[in-house]
């Protein structure tokens, strides 16, 4: 599915008002004090060149708390009830602004530590700076969540198996990729994978990528769920 992160606050503020617990949660935090934490429904903060953000967007939405030590090291603990519609994208953001042509290297590198209930999917989600392509690298899934649009069939690119699926939002296209086998940490080549669609599939031209993002697309986590990245990195040249 889509997301909505503060790049979009105009679309993210059509969600109704939220009431979010001030201070459940924080204490789901790290034994060792966080650097930042907020249960903020926007909450955001830039640290070591990457900016976090809390994003609570979607309906129905419980109550969600973020910590960080660093950009690269950080997690939330998310309170959602057992109801369908995504509730939230906590996430890390590297702004690239490079179009694809001009970039010789896009990778990233994760490590996550996420539950075996609740649902949810660990996902990277990378924008052009229009805003009209969005393409979503989902490395683990828990629970009845799926992409939007319909399967293109699988695809080996990037270090990784994916099912690819090609929708839209209304707003923007959306290319999914949906990798055939949970992970919690590994290397995404993510060039390749902009190529695929642009060269081979055809599906949009030499867009400027604005930013990855990194983070939890959380449907429920009812009773309260710990999801961390324990690291984070993105690299371009």
């Amino acid at each position: 599915m889509a997301t909505r992160t503060l790049s979009k606050v105009t679309k993210a503020l059509l969600a109704p008002a939220l009431a979010l617990g001030a201070t459940v949660g924080l204490a789901s935090a790290p034994a060792s004090a966080a650097v930042w934490n907020s249960c903020d429904q926007w909450a955001n903060t830039s640290l070591n060149g990457y900016t976090l953000y809390n994003n609570i967007w979607g309906s129905g939405a419980g109550s969600q708390c973020i910590w960080a030590n660093s950009g690269t090291n950080w997690g939330v603990w998310a309170n959602h009830p057992n109801t369908g519609g995504i509730k939230s994208y906590p996430d890390s953001k590297k702004v690239i602004n490079k179009t694809i042509t001009s970039l010789t290297s896009l990778t990233s590198s994760y490590n996550v530590t996420v539950p075996s209930s609740g649902a949810y999917n660990t996902s990277y989600d990378i924008w052009d700076t229009d805003y009209d392509y969005e393409i979503m690298l989902w490395v683990n899934k828990t629970g009845p969540v799926g992409p939007l649009g319909t399967s293109q069939g699988n695809v080996t690119l990037g270090g990784h198996t994916w099912t690819v699926y090609k929708g839209t939002n209304g707003a923007n296209e959306v290319f999914s990729f949906i990798r055939t086998s949970n992970s919690t940490s590994g290397t995404v080549n993510i060039l390749p994978i902009l190529k695929w669609i642009k060269d081979t599939k055809r599906w949009m031209g030499n867009e400027t990528i604005g930013d990855v993002q990194f983070g939890y697309e959380i449907t429920s986590s009812s009773g309260g769920l710990n999801f961390t990245t324990n690291n984070l990195t993105v690299s371009s040249s």
